[in-house]
């Protein structure tokens, strides 16, 4: 068996019982296309062939490529050796499914390729650290820019810890699956989309800054402007990026950007 690649992040769950709940929250049918990203060894995989029509295992070790099909004769199994974030999702069927435990590194990225997609899937289930995956599912008041981008498009829901030592080789932090159902309509529209991420990103260039300063440095504008369009739009200029909604950073960027 080959041994993980630590310049790769791979970290091997073996535990079944964990697997086989990480695979009943995607709520796969026997109709379904599952994208698993990192098989690995093929732990999970072999949870989702027992629920899925079809597996597409995209994995970025050639090594593990190469083996995995041999492991499951007669499965509906596809294995790509391929970067997921070159990966072209349009070749999925509408409506797919994504399972995976994906390495530390890589986590936000993949979330953005997968919501902002042209072919979304319909639900995106996946074990990260523990830390992102509650960062993922803050609500106002903990609100980071990876919330806010998650949420746009997707409700996000916290499934169980998984504690580090399930894991050959042990991470130094303990893992977290997080659920992602996208929403049948992003709460963003396309024509508000430059101007909400501009305040959204200005709001959260200086976190630990009140508004009334962090907005007035990332959009180049007065803290006079900046107040003016805070109190216009219901909102403290004492308060910080993370106690605003999705909803408050709209109307904000309507009375910031015309």
């Amino acid at each position: 068996m080959p041994g993980p690649k630590k310049s790769l992040g791979q970290h091997w769950l073996k535990d079944r019982g964990v697997l086989a709940g990480i695979a009943e929250l995607a709520d796969i049918s026997e109709n379904d296309t599952v994208l698993e990203v990192g098989p690995g060894l093929g732990t999970l995989t072999s949870e989702l062939l027992r629920r899925a029509e079809k597996v597409v295992a995209v994995e970025l070790d050639g090594d593990l490529a190469r083996k995995l099909p041999g492991q499951f004769p007669g499965k509906n199994l596809e294995v790509v050796q391929q970067d997921i974030l070159s990966y072209d999702l349009s070749a999925l069927p509408s409506g797919y499914v994504v399972v995976a435990n994906v390495p530390y590194y890589i986590t936000s990225k993949i979330i953005q390729l997968l919501t902002t997609s042209s072919n979304p899937p319909r639900t995106i289930v996946l074990l990260v650290q523990r830390e992102v995956a509650e960062r993922l599912a803050a609500e106002p008041g903990d609100m980071s820019l990876l919330a806010v981008s998650a949420q746009v498009y997707a409700e996000i829901s916290l499934g169980e810890v998984v504690p580090a030592a399930l894991f050959t080789p042990p991470p130094k932090v303990d893992s977290r699956v997080v659920v992602l159902r996208m929403r049948p309509q992003q709460l963003v529209s396309e024509a508000e989309q430059a101007a909400f991420w501009r305040v959204v990103k200005a709001g959260f260039s200086s976190k630990r800054k009140k508004l009334r300063s962090s907005i007035p440095h990332g959009l180049h504008i007065s803290k006079e402007e900046a107040d003016i369009a805070l109190q216009a739009a219901g909102i403290d200029p004492n308060d910080r990026a993370e106690r605003l909604s999705i909803y408050q950073w709209q109307t904000l960027a309507k009375h910031l950007i015309q």
